[in-house]
């Protein structure tokens, strides 16, 4: 009898034997994970809170062995702001990276102190401000609302005006524009102080509502005007900083404490971590955006901020907001940002 039958049986047995002990450790790593938490983001994908977070959930993987899954949907995937919001009060999600001057401040209204009109003059403000008492008194208020927060917010950057219809270079030139602004009754606020007409819309309609002619313009850090190619459907960039945003990493808590003690330090410590990762990105880009965006056909001009401020004091904008947050939260935000009104 031939031999050969028998060699390829025994090949065949053996690929078999060799594959199902191949296969083996590639399944053991490809689990499900015991704890899985989706991040919802409303800016594109390739912003850098998108790709720090990425970081942030390698690390988290590795680092509970695979038993902690943190899964990114960027660019409204999940639904705009407000439908994020709703879901994380839920449970329908588990996190959500927003702006406490945006919908938050719907149902926080001191979270929106950080974006008082012209209120911090440079980063080293920022930080002394929400790295320190202001952050803390901000959280706090957080957690009564029933959310936990990461103590980093993550860096959305200095605020410029974009439009369709001529520089902005003083306070007349906002007279009757129609200007996008977040779902805020602070940036309504303080558009309407200047003498525009803000239109407030999640956004997700922003790029749409430009292209349509439906507002005139919109305002957003360097950033995020690259990354949702505003450049597209608008003219001018006037350089104005009127507003310093950010987002706070905000948590559902019953999904939070569902995780033992040590897997919440491994997430919480590389969350932190990514976030200050994410703030040196933002602030470099923002810094070297512009010339790329001229490039893209954007037109930059430079903005003299005093007539502004002016203009909001004499409008009675400081004062009505003074009012509104109380002395306790806006003595802390003077301690870090200089006195306002």
């Amino acid at each position: 009898m031939s031999s050969a039958p028998l060699s390829r049986r025994a090949l065949v047995a053996g690929s078999l034997s060799a594959g199902l002990i191949g296969s083996a450790f590639p399944l053991r790593r490809a689990r499900a994970a015991e704890f899985v938490f989706k991040l919802g983001t409303d800016v594109p994908d390739t912003h850098p809170i998108n790709v720090h977070a990425r970081k942030a959930a390698d690390a988290i993987r590795a680092q509970t062995d695979g038993r902690v899954e943190l899964q990114i949907f960027s660019n409204n995937q999940l639904g705009g702001q407000s439908d994020m919001l709703s879901q994380l009060r839920s449970g329908a999600l588990e996190c959500f990276a927003l702006s406490g001057v945006n919908v938050l401040s719907t149902i926080i209204p001191t979270s929106s102190i950080y974006g008082l009109g012209f209120a911090f003059p440079d980063y080293d403000a920022v930080w002394r401000g929400m790295d320190g008492p202001l952050g803390q008194h901000l959280r706090g208020q957080i957690e009564k609302a029933g959310f936990v927060v990461m103590e980093k917010i993550w860096d959305n950057g200095f605020r410029q005006i974009t439009n369709s219809v001529r520089p902005i270079r003083e306070p007349k030139d906002l007279q009757g524009l129609k200007i996008r602004v977040p779902v805020s009754a602070l940036w309504t606020s303080l558009f309407r102080s200047l003498g525009a007409a803000p239109t407030s819309l999640n956004f997700a309609e922003v790029y749409s509502s430009l292209q349509t002619k439906v507002v005139d313009g919109q305002e957003n850090p360097p950033v995020i005007i690259n990354t949702a190619k505003i450049y597209e459907v608008q003219k001018y960039c006037s350089v104005t900083n009127h507003m310093w945003d950010g987002w706070w990493f905000l948590i559902n808590r019953r999904a939070w404490n569902q995780l033992p003690p040590d897997l919440k330090d491994v997430f919480a410590r590389n969350v932190n971590a990514a976030c200050l990762e994410e703030r040196k990105d933002v602030a470099r880009l923002n810094a070297s955006l512009r010339e790329e965006l001229v490039g893209k056909g954007l037109a930059f001009n430079d903005v003299d901020t005093a007539p502004f401020k002016e203009e909001l004091r004499k409008s009675g904008f400081y004062a009505e907001w003074r009012k509104k947050f109380g002395d306790e939260a806006m003595g802390l935000l003077e301690t870090a940002a200089g006195k306002l009104g």
